[in-house]
């Protein structure tokens, strides 16, 4: 059955700008070739940044004759990648075609690539010689920006047959095709990498904003902590209710908006903070800004946007009595709504200077008593079910 390489090169380029992740891209197109072309197998030499020499990535055919991935390395010195890199740049003939073992001397001294012979004769040697050691009877190299990005090797064909130019045409064009996208899907995975290094350097600065803040608290040591994995609890069961549809991202910016909740407190003096005793209506109105304050702080941080309700409206009420703007009802952000019953909660079941913790079962029917006048009665409700269930 014969094969139209040209739509098979135009279904495999529009397959190929889709995939983001170079390993399976890389995989999906050394099947694809092993399958249409039935090979014995195939294998693809990838230049690794890191250890700045060209790694088999992916070796798919027969089994016994795959090489397994990462185990064979080659280093830019080699005679096989010389013959793609160092000699390239004297012969565009080299840059485009495949590289079939037996026409490989005539296609270096065609383009006089190398005019002493003994050098030619020991190049072309090395290249056999890693050649059979790949068990291949063609290459191709795939370039981006005159830089070798990698070599595609092939084996012989199950049938045995040699390679016809229409293949090697084929094997050519996709060449091209395949740098392309190898290179779109490493830079891809290289910003996903920076985005998760950045996104863990910036978890980990919240919690050593947190730490700050329970630092200058001497009465919510583990709070925050406490507050924040019930936060989670709740919202993970208030998606298994499907009564709110929480948008992308939610759960993340709970996380980072429980941890930070109460970051305005490092701009509340400490004798306010740590005072032995009830506090005076001055005292209580100082400590009321710590809302506010947390949302300065926070402000200026593009990253926190999501995470300013959490900081600002955690102390507002359902019913419109709390602060610092008086929101009534579902105008109060989700993500404060839900911090404010575990962040109740827990202050009632710990020990304050002027007062003795509750016990669970206490807290658990205040907060009952409380829903729809001080709590969203939705997610009080979802604390209250966690409590029957045990998990609280």
């Amino acid at each position: 059955m014969s094969i139209d390489y040209k739509r098979e090169l135009e279904q495999a380029a529009r397959t190929m700008i889709l995939i983001h992740n170079p390993a399976t891209l890389i995989r999906m197109i050394v099947r694809m070739i092993v399958r249409k072309v039935k090979l014995r197998h195939a294998a693809i030499l990838l230049f690794d940044k890191k250890r700045n020499s060209y790694v088999l990535t992916i070796s798919r055919g027969e089994r016994g004759l795959r090489i397994p991935a990462g185990f064979a390395r080659v280093d830019s010195d080699s005679a096989l990648i010389s013959l793609f890199t160092q000699y390239a740049g004297k012969a565009e003939s080299l840059k485009k075609s495949a590289m079939v073992c037996e026409d490989i001397d005539k296609m270096l001294w065609k383009n006089t690539l190398i005019r002493n012979e003994d050098k030619e004769q020991e190049l072309l040697t090395k290249v056999s010689n890693e050649m059979r050691i790949f068990e291949s009877v063609a290459c191709i190299p795939t370039y981006f920006q005159n830089h070798l990005l990698g070599i595609l090797l092939l084996g012989e064909k199950i049938s045995t047959e040699k390679f016809t130019q229409e293949e090697l045409d084929f094997f050519a064009a996709l060449a091209s095709d395949v740098s392309m996208a190898i290179s779109n899907a490493q830079l891809f995975q290289e910003l996903q990498d920076e985005l998760k290094a950045n996104k863990d350097l910036f978890l980990r600065t919240t919690i050593a904003l947190a730490a700050a803040i329970e630092a200058k608290d001497i009465y919510t040591r583990g709070h925050t902590e406490r507050v924040t994995k019930l936060s989670l609890v709740i919202a993970q069961k208030l998606t298994n209710s499907r009564i709110y549809t929480l948008p992308e991202n939610f759960l993340e910016n709970l996380h980072i908006g429980s941890l930070l909740h109460d970051i305005g407190k490092i701009g509340i003096p400490e004798t306010i903070l740590n005072k032995p005793g009830k506090l005076t209506e001055e005292e209580f109105a100082v400590i009321r800004e710590h809302t506010l304050k947390g949302a300065a702080i926070l402000q200026p941080i593009k990253e926190m946007e999501e995470c300013l309700a959490a900081v600002k409206y955690h102390h507002e009420r359902y019913d419109g009595n709390g602060y610092p703007e008086g929101l009534v009802g579902e105008k109060i952000p989700l993500i404060a709504a839900i911090i404010s019953v575990a962040d109740a909660f827990d202050a009632m079941i710990i020990d304050r200077p002027y007062r003795k913790a509750r016990s669970r079962v206490e807290a658990i029917e205040e907060i009952k008593r409380c829903s729809g006048s001080q709590f969203n009665p939705v997610v009080a409700n979802c604390l209250l079910e966690l409590a029957r269930e045990g998990r609280v």
